[in-house]
């Protein structure tokens, strides 16, 4: 025991930037992939092509920083779950990897990025940040109390294109709003897919999910539903704005993403769920970024 003490004291004081890999495996930078691409789409759907370097720079930064300060209070929060959960316990807290504090420093340093990144931008995006990071250190609690939790990360993950729009232009129209919509429902779906592998810890440990609420065939069917939502609020949001038809394809493309990720998994098979979960949503947003920015071009 003396021994795996003093390995883990070495561990835990060893020069930070030999740690970095150990706090960007944390918070699973690699995910940013997801929700950026739809800030960008936010972005230049508010500056009609593309925005100054300035804007796209802070945008950048506050989004990354943003989520970089989500991702390591969730880490926190959760801590407790993850350590009676077999599926998380070798995350980096409850496996001594990292301690509390290095994710609280991480995590506070991220918000002063936010917020300075925000106030970079205009008035009204420094006015909306701390509402944001409210938003994000409150969400992760929520599945101790109710199974609309998967809905709530949606709205998490949506908050990106409305803010990137509000980065632009300092204010907020209904259009971004209409993205933000269909950010949430495409987010919310593969979150009630995600958590449907958690079911029976859930009903032992007193949380809350879509999947433990309505059993798991219902959970694939609030998720299509909710896959369904995303698309039609991408296809509404096309034709208000007058986007061509490069946007319409890369909406088709993403249809089929979708209908390839009930391929890979179902309630009686999650095996390739790590596919469904980080390839295909990576795809996805990357799909509509690409999309509109070619659909704003060729305008």
């Amino acid at each position: 025991m003396g021994r795996v003490r003093d390995l883990t004291g070495q561990a835990n004081f060893q020069p930070f930037i030999k740690r970095l890999p150990q706090f960007f495996s944390a918070i699973r930078f690699q995910e940013t992939v997801f929700a950026l691409p739809f800030a960008y789409t936010g972005m230049i759907l508010a500056a009609d092509g593309f925005p100054t370097f300035y804007q796209f720079s802070w945008i950048t930064v506050a989004m990354i920083s943003a989520r970089t300060f989500g991702m390591a209070f969730n880490r926190v929060a959760d801590r407790h779950i993850d350590a009676r959960n077999p599926r998380t316990v070798s995350r980096h807290l409850p496996s001594k990897r990292l301690r509390v504090s290095d994710l609280v420093i991480l995590a506070a340093v991220a918000m002063g990025v936010f917020f300075a990144a925000a106030a970079m931008l205009n008035n009204l995006a420094l006015a909306l940040a701390p509402v944001a990071a409210v938003y994000l250190a409150l969400y992760p609690f929520s599945k101790r109390f109710t199974w609309t939790a998967n809905l709530l990360l949606g709205w998490a993950l949506a908050i990106a294109p409305s803010a990137a729009w509000i980065g632009v232009r300092g204010s907020l129209d209904w259009e971004p709003v209409l993205l933000s919509v269909a950010v949430a429902s495409w987010a919310a779906s593969f979150d009630i897919i995600y958590h449907t592998q958690d079911h029976e810890f859930y009903s032992l440990d007193g949380l809350h999910s879509i999947a433990l609420r309505f059993g798991a065939v219902a959970a694939f069917r609030w998720a299509k539903a909710l896959d369904v939502i995303a698309v039609v609020a991408l296809l509404v949001m096309g034709e208000w704005m007058g986007l061509s038809l490069p946007y319409y394809l890369g909406c088709v493309v993403s249809i089929g993403l979708l209908v390839a990720k009930y391929r890979l998994v179902s309630p009686t098979d999650m095996s390739r769920i790590t596919i469904a979960f980080f390839r295909i949503n990576a795809y996805i947003s990357t799909t509509i970024f690409v999309a509109t920015s070619v659909s704003i071009l060729l305008d």
